[in-house]
């Protein structure tokens, strides 16, 4: 399971900008096939276009918080 952790992603303060470098840099994070789970203080619309990206390249995406533990997006594992 790979655990990325969106603040990190994109450092100090997140600029609409520089959107699609951190996508890339999620994507390289995430690989191929695994289940991924997103966290971390990050505005919606990072998360939202993370999500998004992650669909097809993801096996499982889950979203944890401290208040709502790992949630479930989405599973296209095959069992």
């Amino acid at each position: 399971m790979i655990v990325i952790d969106l603040k990190e992603v994109y450092g100090e303060m997140a600029k609409l900008i520089e959107l699609p470098q951190y996508i890339e840099k999620i994507l390289k994070l995430a690989g191929e096939g695994y289940e991924v789970i997103l966290t971390g203080a990050a505005p919606v619309w990072l998360y939202l276009r993370a999500a998004h990206a992650l669909h097809g390249k993801a096996a499982k995406l889950y979203y944890r918080s401290p208040v709502t533990g790992d949630l479930l997006i989405f599973d296209h594992s095959p069992f």
